[in-house]
């Protein structure tokens, strides 16, 4: 997301930012190596479900990944009970990442996204008084324009590759949402 920041400023040829959700996992590493062999590099949105792999939080910062948070618990009904809950567990993953590279990152990532309707279920418009808050704090938050399809009904390799191909021909800037811990999905990267 980086590149993307650089970019908007340029706008001269098309651009596709590759973001992973719900890690650090056991798939975390095998995404880091396909990415290694085209050279190419992601953005990772972690949460605090899975310490086993947080080690893997580090690898991907040193090499060349972006770390961004996602969550500590990415439960909705934690997350979106009030304001003060959302912070309070974002807060709790950037002190985690913290730990791992050294400083809490500034992007994020709202789990469902800046314009998600679960949300309202557990309090209502608190989208309208996060996504102002988040900024005003300091952190910049990204959703996404394609999404491979894989935090919904697409189960196979080949319809996640699909789903990200289709989508990014329609924009000049594609910011692509998979998730770390669903492996037929990391798959489609390789493909």
């Amino acid at each position: 997301l980086q590149a993307y920041e650089a970019y908007q400023t340029q706008r001269h040829a098309k651009m596709v930012a590759l973001t992973f959700d719900d890690g650090p996992s056991e798939n975390t590493k095998k995404i880091m190596d396909i990415l290694a062999k085209y050279d190419a590099k992601a953005t990772f949105f972690v949460t605090g479900r899975n310490q086993d792999y947080n080690y893997l939080i580090k690898d991907a910062y040193n090499a060349g990944h972006t770390i961004a948070l996602h969550t500590y618990s990415h439960e909705y009904s934690t997350v979106y009970a009030s304001v003060d809950a959302y912070f309070d567990d974002l807060n709790k993953v950037g002190q985690m990442v913290k730990k791992e590279i050294g400083f809490v990152p500034h992007y994020i990532r709202f789990p469902g996204g800046s314009s998600n309707t679960i949300s309202k279920q557990y309090c209502s418009r608190i989208m309208s008084v996060l996504t102002k808050a988040v900024s005003d704090q300091g952190y910049k938050y990204f959703d996404w324009n394609v999404s491979s399809g894989d935090a919904g009904g697409t189960t196979s390799t080949s319809e996640v590759y699909n789903n990200v191909i289709s989508g990014i021909q329609s924009h000049d800037i594609s910011v692509v949402l998979q998730h770390d811990i669903k492996l037929f999905s990391i798959n489609a990267v390789g493909k």
